[in-house]
């Protein structure tokens, strides 16, 4: 039977089981889980950090391998399993009504979700757009700047590779220089590290390039104090905030950055392929979208929107991502990460032979740490710490650092962290 479109809309929508009819956000805990909850609804981060029966009942909502410890979560942190059914029950419904999905209600879904997401990170949906990852996010950026040949960009050797690719290939491409620093592992203060950057400005500096959370190292960058220090002179900033978001608690007008990017399937806890790029709104008209857009204004956030499609279904369940995560907190989630990363290091910080790559001051770290053994070889360490001990994390063997990233989780026991402690000093011996 032939249906004019409207009414076959109409009829479409009027059924149960289509996509408009399908809640988009989930409920996360179930009413027993949610009144067990209540006995640390007061509890503060600090404290609750060390509270193992509290930790216990979150762990539960994840589907933890036994055969080997993961203490690589930074590369891609595990979803929750009440976020993997959202996203099962979201594949579902678009895959049911699947163009006429794809076609009406799609946007309607998706603003849903950016509203969520531009509340949570602190900005405005005329701010930011949602991606696939930081690569993503941070290429559109750095690849779509207007700058001319001579102009200068600023970044470090413990920056992402993917970001300094991007930079390298607009200095092949558009003649562009580019100045690589160092920053010290260890420093004394903050302005250490913004010396650093403002000795490498010259009037032809346009922009620098900031890693918010150090992902090789795990330390913390003044974002914001570098920022002021750089608008002061006229130049721009980009946060490279993939481990930030989700990890430790700010917001993105904390930073008073003019460009951010984040993976949202790392510490917010999103399926995998999810990002966020954050443009301040009067900068929107000075990046060129990566793919070719003419339906909206130079100043319009979404011109970047024009990605073609994409699995929408993974994208939705970004929201309830977000609900797990606010029944727990930022503020506690920040100060559990710390707490565990505190637990092991200070076990072996003064071990002869350990080296601890990260800053010990609360301020300058959160659960990232690196940690390398004298004499041995990155790669070696981390083969002889999941062949050896069952212990899963990554090497870590650049001109800046040299040892083994340790990145726990809310699900990790402290029962992994002492199997770590064990499986390193043997080795330091």
């Amino acid at each position: 039977m032939h249906y004019p479109r409207r009414a076959f809309l109409k009829k479409m929508g009027s059924l149960s089981t289509t996509a408009a009819a399908m809640p988009l956000f989930n409920p996360i805990f179930s009413a027993q889980q949610n009144e067990k909850l209540k006995q640390w609804a007061d509890v503060d981060g600090t404290h609750l950090a060390k509270d193992e029966k509290f930790w216990q009942e979150i762990r539960q909502h994840y589907t933890v391998p036994s055969h080997y410890i993961n203490l690589e979560n930074g590369y891609y942190s595990m979803t929750a399993n009440p976020v993997m059914d959202a996203q099962d029950q979201e594949n579902r419904k678009v895959n049911l009504n699947p163009s006429i999905y794809m076609r009406e209600h799609k946007w309607k879904d998706y603003n849903k979700v950016k509203q969520a997401m531009a509340d949570f990170s602190g900005c405005t949906p005329e701010e930011m757009v949602l991606c696939r990852n930081t690569t993503e996010a941070l290429n559109t950026v750095i690849l779509g700047l207007k700058m001319d040949a001579g102009d200068e960009a600023i970044m470090t050797n413990q920056d992402y590779g993917s970001m300094r690719a991007a930079f390298d290939q607009r200095a092949r491409r558009d003649k562009i220089v580019n100045k690589v620093i160092s920053i010290p592992l260890h420093p004394k203060n903050d302005q250490e590290i913004v010396d650093a950057y403002e000795k490498a400005i010259t009037p032809k500096t346009k922009v620098i390039l900031v890693t918010h959370l150090i992902n090789i190292t795990g330390q913390v960058l003044p974002v914001r104090k570098i920022a002021d220090m750089a608008h002061s002179k006229g130049v721009e900033v980009i946060s490279d905030s993939a481990h930030a978001l989700g990890h430790i608690d700010f917001k993105i007008t904390d930073l008073d950055c003019d460009y951010f990017g984040t993976s949202l399937h790392k510490w917010i806890g999103a399926p995998l392929g999810n990002g966020m790029m954050y443009i301040r709104k009067d900068k929107i008209d000075r990046v060129w979208p990566l793919l070719g857009d003419s339906s909206h204004a130079e100043d319009d956030i979404r011109k970047f929107e024009h990605w073609g499609t994409r699995p929408n279904a993974i994208i939705n369940s970004i929201s309830d991502a977000l609900a797990f995560q606010a029944k727990i907190g930022i503020e506690r989630k920040q100060a559990r990460l710390r707490y565990l990363k505190q637990y092991w290091t200070e076990q072996v910080k003064d071990t002869p032979g350990i080296i601890i790559n990260t800053p010990w001051e609360e301020e300058r770290s959160s659960g990232i740490a690196n940690v390398g053994v004298k004499g041995m070889p990155p790669a070696e360490l981390a083969n002889k710490l999941f062949n050896d001990f069952n212990i899963f994390t990554v090497a870590i063997d650049t001109e800046a650092v040299k040892g083994t990233r340790v990145t726990p989780h809310l699900y990790t026991k402290l029962e992994d962290l002492d199997q770590l402690v064990t499986a390193l000093k043997a080795l330091s011996a």
